[in-house]
């Protein structure tokens, strides 16, 4: 792949850092953003890309974040939507306050970034979108009603998103990672050596860049091959 721009959001921790590092590594200009200052730092200082406090949520950032890059970079090439967090509970105790609020990042906030960026991948002929979504988009599980469903969204919009802009010469692929060991949900129990790293879905996503232009990986799962192994 040659040296692309790249916009990472949530690129303070996980699976955003770990695309953050491999990009960075790789040559490519990358400006990420995250909520947690002291994490942005430190992910910026480690990979050299240059780190910015913004919300998805929220439209005046994702104006700065836009501008940012066009400051800093002259464009955008990749586009990796990532930022995004579970909020969990059962039909009957459902907080849908909290449903919308987590939609307004998961959903609404992908929606609002991708829409500022996508004029100036049209006027090029030519851009990569990736967008994070989840197994959970994939099946249900208990507890799960607020996070699968905006996964599952994060699917069909994805297709959407790749009838509209195949044409322009813009690919747009989805991404679905089985369980990460991250502290995503501010939980650190995933700790099987076996499972998925951060590391793993990064590479796989880098991977895809560097098939002919083409070529189009729409949407894609990743899973352990074995995390029930006992070492």
């Amino acid at each position: 792949m040659q040296s692309s721009r790249f916009l990472v959001t949530g690129g303070s921790q996980g699976i955003g850092a770990a695309i953050v590092e491999l990009a960075a590594r790789a040559g490519h200009q990358v400006v990420f953003t995250g909520r947690d200052a002291s994490r942005i730092a430190a992910t910026a200082a480690k990979t050299g890309a240059h780190g910015m406090q913004a919300d998805v949520g929220s439209a005046s950032d994702n104006a700065r974040t836009v501008q940012a890059c066009l400051d800093r970079m002259g464009g955008i090439d990749v586009l990796i939507n990532n930022a995004g967090y579970a909020y969990r509970a059962e039909i009957g105790a459902m907080d849908v306050d909290q449903m919308k609020k987590m939609f307004d990042t998961n959903v609404f906030g992908l929606v609002d970034l991708t829409n500022r960026v996508v004029p100036m991948m049209k006027a090029r002929v030519s851009g990569d979108i990736v967008n994070i979504a989840s197994t959970s988009g994939m099946k249900g599980a208990a507890t799960a009603t607020a996070y699968a469903a905006s996964k599952w969204a994060v699917r069909g919009i994805s297709q959407c998103w790749q009838a509209e802009l195949r044409p322009h010469g813009i690919r747009v692929t989805c991404v679905c990672p089985s369980e990460v060991q991250t502290n995503f949900g501010g939980r650190f129990g995933r700790n099987n050596p076996n499972k998925l790293y951060a590391e793993d879905i990064a590479a796989t996503i880098m991977a895809a860049f560097d098939m002919p232009r083409r070529a189009l990986w729409p949407e894609l799962a990743v899973f352990a091959n074995n995390p029930w192994k006992e070492d």
